[in-house]
Parts: structure tokens; C-alpha cells; sequence
């Protein structure tokens, strides 16, 4: 393995290295996976890691391999894999007709399973009792989920292209503090999520961009149009090649409702470089994303509803719908 092909890994943003390996990063910290940790012990800075209870230190690297168990040559495998990057060496080089195989993704071994999406009880538990999701949409992203040969459970999210083309998936462990909390079937393209909603704008239109799915679902859920960034840590090239794509092809209005955190401000910042006329919306001090604030106007309304029917009287569907109107 070359010295630039080593260190090509090692520049991946450590954050979204870390959370595609099950970690929940908030603040630049998360929970050591190496002990019992409770207080968010190991840290980011400089693109590495380093846990200040029990001393475990490293880059994306050594982090991959420690989490997963893996040698040195299985993790770097590992992270080549996860971030679609070929490494052309010898000592690690497929035959030209495997890396094909290796680095795209199959759809048509997916797509039927998206075709009548099954909802197992804990997945609908996640979405309409913990999330608050409308059911259209669920339906509209083709939610599933399945549970593996260990019988946990798993939520699988697709993404699609504009044209409707599978192109990516990923699956969400629905056991709380589970590792790994997050697989990605080899080669998913996991970019922009929902950009099927595209198609569906017109000129004037508003469109937010979210960070992470669950962001997603809840603005869908609230009546927006919006796609979403996989992760503040997991701005690439393409990603922004594409919203520029965006931006030159449809006459809309920007918006964002960055979460309440450095990674979620710097996300907007980035995307404004990108987006221009970009709108901030700033979340309420209580609320650290918008999936909690959509929470929060739900139970709102909901408190509302069971008032006005305590007093008797039930509310319009315009005095429904403005309960759940967004604040700017």
C-alpha cells in the first residue's frame, strides 16, 4: 500500500468515519465504544481520536480498527470500501473484472425489497410513536426494515436518484446504543437522500436541506419539501457539485434549520458558500434538531387539539394546520 494511498485514508473526516461506524458524534465527542463510558469520554481535534478516561488514541485508521476488530489491512479494506475509493496497489489490487463488482453498487439485489415495504413492530414503534412521522410519508421515502441472522432489527432507508434509480442504502440499527448503528451495503451512494423531490418543485417553491433522514422525515412530515445531507462531517465534492446543480436548475428559495451544534453550523456555513441565498432558521434553545423541534409543535398541537375538544369544540383544519407552522 502506497504512502498516498495511506494517507488518502487517513484525510476521510474522522467525525463521519466515526459515525459510520455506529458512533453518535455531537459537539466533536462521543461515547468511548472501548469501555463502559457514560459521559462522552473521547474526542475529535485535528482529525484524530482520543478517549481521556481510558487513553485509546488513533486516526480513521487505527479507530477502524478497533472498533471492528479488524488488522491493519482489513480496516484500511474496510474504509476503502465504505467511502467508494480503489486502492491500486498490488499487495491489494482485485483483477480488473472484480473491482467493478467491488466498488459499484448492485440495485437490482435491493430494489424488490423496496417494492411492498414491511414495517416490523419496532420500526413502526420508531416512526410513528417515537418520530411522529406521517405515514404518507413513509410511504413516499419506501421505508422497510428486517431483522439479521441475530435477530436484531434494522430499519433500511434507500436513496434514490432524480430519476428514481436505487443508488444507495442505508440501514439504521433499531435497538438503542446497538453497534454498529449504521451498514451500508457495498458501493450505496449515500449522498443527498430524497432527491426524488425534485421533481416535484416549482418555480417559487421552498426547499430544505436537512442533516441526517430523521431531519428529513420531519420537515416532510410538517409539509415541506426537503432532502437531506447524510452528515455535518460528510460534505463532499459531489455533494456539492450537485447542489449547485440544483441551484442553476430550479428557481427556488433555500432554507435550512441547522441543528443546535458547531458540526450543524459549519454545515450551513459550507453549504452558503455553495447556496448564497441560503436561509437560517434557528431552532429553540430546547430543541437540538429539528426532529426535536417537530416534536415539540406535535405535542403542541396535540395538547391544543385535546383542549379545544375539552372545551367541547373541535378545530378546523385551519387552526389544525397552523398549530404545526414552523417558527422562522
Amino acid at each position: 500500500m502506497t504512502r498516498f494511498e495511506l494517507q488518502k485514508l487517513r484525510d476521510l473526516p474522522i467525525e463521519g468515519v466515526a459515525e459510520r461506524l455506529g458512533l453518535y458524534v455531537s459537539h466533536h465527542k462521543c461515547l468511548c465504544p472501548f469501555h463502559d463510558d457514560h459521559h462522552a469520554s473521547m474526542s475529535f481535534k485535528k482529525n484524530k481520536f482520543k478517549c481521556w478516561s481510558c487513553g485509546e488514541s488513533g486516526d480513521t485508521i487505527s479507530l477502524a480498527m478497533k472498533v471492528l476488530g479488524k488488522d491493519f489491512t482489513g480496516a484500511a479494506k474496510w474504509l476503502a470500501d465504505e467511502h467508494n475509493i480503489i486502492l491500486q496497489t498490488s499487495s491489494l489490487r482485485p483483477q480488473p473484472s472484480a473491482i467493478s463488482h467491488q466498488t459499484s453498487f448492485d440495485a437490482s439485489r435491493y430494489a424488490r425489497f423496496f417494492e411492498h415495504p414491511w414495517l416490523l413492530p419496532e420500526a413502526k414503534k420508531f416512526l410513528f410513536e417515537e418520530r411522529r412521522l406521517d405515514e404518507r410519508v413513509v410511504r413516499w421515502c419506501r421505508l422497510t426494515s428486517w431483522k439479521d441472522k441475530q435477530g436484531v432489527p434494522w430499519l433500511q432507508i434507500p436513496y434514490y436518484n432524480c430519476e428514481g434509480k436505487l443508488v444507495g442504502i442505508q440501514n439504521r440499527n433499531l435497538i438503542k446504543g446497538a453497534l454498529p448503528r449504521f451498514r451500508f451495503p457495498q458501493g450505496s451512494q449515500c449522498g443527498i437522500y430524497n432527491l426524488p423531490v425534485l421533481n416535484l418543485l416549482k418555480p417559487g417553491d421552498e426547499l430544505y436541506i436537512a442533516e441526517g433522514c430523521s431531519d428529513c422525515w420531519s420537515l416532510l412530515s410538517a409539509g415541506h419539501k426537503a432532502i437531506a445531507i447524510p452528515s455535518a462531517t460528510l460534505l463532499t465534492r459531489d455533494v456539492r457539485s450537485k447542489m449547485e446543480e440544483v441551484r442553476g436548475r430550479f428557481s427556488i428559495q433555500f432554507h435550512m434549520w441547522p441543528d443546535r451544534d458547531e458540526p450543524g453550523e459549519r454545515l450551513f456555513l459550507q453549504l452558503q458558500k455553495v447556496l448564497p441565498s441560503l436561509v437560517h432558521h434557528q431552532l429553540p434553545p430546547t430543541c437540538k434538531d429539528f426532529s426535536e423541534y417537530y416534536l415539540n409543535l406535535n405535542r403542541r398541537s396535540s395538547e391544543s387539539h385535546s383542549s379545544l375538544l375539552g372545551n367541547g369544540r373541535v378545530a378546523s383544519e385551519e387552526e389544525q394546520s397552523s398549530n404545526m407552522e414552523p417558527e422562522t
